[in-house]
Parts: structure tokens; C-alpha cells; sequence
């Protein structure tokens, strides 16, 4: 391929970077060059949870990646759903190294507020019966905010991983670890996002029509919130797209590669 691009793939919460296996294999195919992370006490990271004290050590490797990479080379970022917060923060730090971000039915705030409020606007229009076996922790009572969270077997079958192969659920369920959500730490000055940093990068959102974990209406909504340079929506998606539609997310990436420069 001409051009070709350096992706880095970036994952949601209690996921890891075993869930772009698929994804990485069609991308290098394609002669891209690509880097899947796991995040702090995220796939086989060996930190545990109760290690991530902040937001900063749940983000370091990534944040730790885009330090080591030359100052003349310049990656696509790809956050899937939790896994756009962590990529916004690579882009305020790293905005130079930056070629573009792709938010896959993710996470993708606005530097006019604090990441933090994206979180609490989504958990608003999210009932706490549909998240059915996941276990979650809270503060210090379940008036105070959420701080973690497992995905459930029955979740992963009716809300994840229902447009998956069998083959695909039975590995998450043994790969599937506790995260963090860290909203206080996103509602703090340190995570702030800034038009001449975040705001200056190229951000290209992929809707998934069909998931039933980040609601079309709520991706429609950050679309509307945010400028985006290009929205891509790939049908009858579920919200592992990159498990259940490998090929046509692969797509979308080659034409954003070949689009921009």
C-alpha cells in the first residue's frame, strides 16, 4: 500500500487489547503498521485494580507509547466505546504525534467541558436494571458515584457480544477483568481537554447502528456536541464492531488512512 499509516488501538473498559485480534490481522494485511494496548489492570497488563489509584495510571502505557515514538511520526488513534476518554487525553498531551483520532462508537468529549460530564451524561440515560449481572462498586454507597465495574456473562450475551460467534463470548468471559471508571479524576483541572491540543487534531466518528451498550442517540448526540471532520456509520452493528464486523471497520480505516495526509 502507498502511504500506509500506524494505527493504535485502544480499548474499552474491562476489555483489553486482545479484542482487536481480528482488526490487527485485516490492518496488517493491508501493509498498515498497527499497536494494540492493553491499559493498566486491562487484558494481560499485570497490574491489578487495586493498583490504579488514578486516571494516569490507567492511561500510562498508552501515555508511555506516545512518548517513545519519534517526534516525526504520527499515528491514528482508535478508542472503541470507554477507550475514547483515554485517547482524548493522548491527544491533549501528544497533539503533535497525533494524524488523526477515530472515537468507534466511543467516548468523545469536548474541550468546552470536562470529560467527567460526558461519563455522567451517559449513566443519566442508562438505567441501572439494563446492565443486569455486571457487578459494580460504588463510593461509599450506591448514592455515591460508580467507581468500577465487571461486565456479567448475561450482559456480555445480550449487550456486547450478541452479534459475535459463540467463540468470541467464551473468550471474553475468561479474558474479561474489573476497571475504573475515574470520575472524579475526569472532572479534574489535570484532564481538562483544550481547542489549541484536543481541539487542533482531525476526529473521524464511526457509528454503530445497533449497539445496545452506547445507544445510536447518544453517539448522535456527542457528533452533534464535538466537531467532527467525518462520520462513518457501519449498519446492523453491535458494540464489539470489531468482532462482529472486522472487515467493514477495517474499511472505514483504510479509507480514513488514504483521506488524510
Amino acid at each position: 500500500m502507498e502511504n500506509p499509516k500506524h494505527f493504535v488501538l485502544v480499548h474499552g473498559i474491562c476489555n483489553g487489547a486482545w479484542c482487536w485480534y481480528k482488526l490487527v490481522t485485516l490492518l496488517r494485511h493491508t501493509s498498515h503498521r498497527v499497536t494494540a494496548l492493553d491499559l493498566g489492570a486491562s487484558g494481560i497488563n499485570s497490574k491489578q485494580l487495586h493498583e490504579i489509584t488514578s486516571v494516569w495510571d490507567y492511561v500510562q502505557p498508552l501515555m508511555e507509547f506516545m512518548a517513545s515514538i519519534s517526534h516525526e511520526e504520527r499515528v491514528i488513534l482508535v478508542g472503541h466505546s470507554y477507550g475514547g476518554l483515554p485517547i482524548s487525553l493522548a491527544m491533549e498531551s501528544f497533539p503533535q504525534k497525533v494524524l488523526a483520532a477515530v472515537f468507534v462508537t466511543a467516548y468523545m468529549p469536548h474541550y468546552n467541558s470536562s470529560p467527567g460530564v460526558l461519563i455522567q451524561e451517559y449513566f443519566k440515560g442508562t438505567p441501572v436494571e439494563s446492565l443486569l449481572d455486571c457487578e459494580l462498586k460504588f463510593g461509599q454507597n450506591q448514592e455515591n458515584p460508580l467507581t468500577s465495574v465487571v461486565f456479567g456473562p448475561q450482559y456480555m450475551a445480550e449487550k456486547l457480544f450478541q452479534l459475535c460467534k459463540p467463540e468470541d463470548l467464551e473468550l471474553a468471559k475468561i479474558l474479561v477483568r474489573p476497571s475504573g471508571l475515574f470520575l472524579e479524576d475526569f472532572m479534574t483541572k489535570e484532564c481538562q481537554l483544550t481547542e489549541p491540543k484536543f481541539g487542533s487534531v482531525t476526529k473521524i466518528f464511526v457509528v454503530c447502528e445497533g449497539d445496545e451498550v452506547v445507544k445510536e442517540e447518544f453517539q448522535r448526540w456527542m457528533i452533534e456536541n464535538g466537531p467532527t471532520a467525518q462520520v462513518i456509520l457501519i449498519r446492523e452493528a453491535g458494540h464489539m464492531v470489531m468482532l462482529s464486523k472486522p472487515e467493514q471497520l477495517c474499511g472505514c480505516l483504510c479509507e480514513v488512512a488514504e483521506k488524510i495526509w
